[in-house]
């Protein structure tokens, strides 16, 4: 399995965060990422300029003890297609529900 669950959805509150570029990157295992969307768009995934617009660092959020995918799908994927077991991200970390 390259990913540890594949979800739909968000389970963690809302953060509005827009602007993640003061979040330094870091290296994140595939195996402990879990999706926050359980479809991919193949033209985002084949796209030669897919990050042209965009971050080029995959968007984690951190909630409860684990890390969620929000964006970057397709560099995940691009990733394992490639051998690697690891991915580039920006992580925000989150209250855990239990420390509130």
């Amino acid at each position: 399995m390259i990913f540890k669950g594949v979800g739909d959805g968000q389970p963690y509150p809302p953060h509005h965060l827009e602007d993640w570029s003061h979040l330094p990157p870091r290296l994140i295992r595939l195996d402990e990422l879990i999706t926050t969307k359980s479809v991919l768009d193949l033209q985002h995934l084949l796209a030669a300029d897919s990050t042209f617009y965009g971050d080029i660092f995959c968007h984690v959020v951190q909630f409860d003890g684990q890390l969620y995918l929000e964006d970057g799908l397709h560099r995940a994927l691009r990733a394992a297609l490639a051998g690697r077991p690891f991915v580039h991200g920006r992580v925000l970390v989150l209250p855990d529900r239990r420390t509130r």
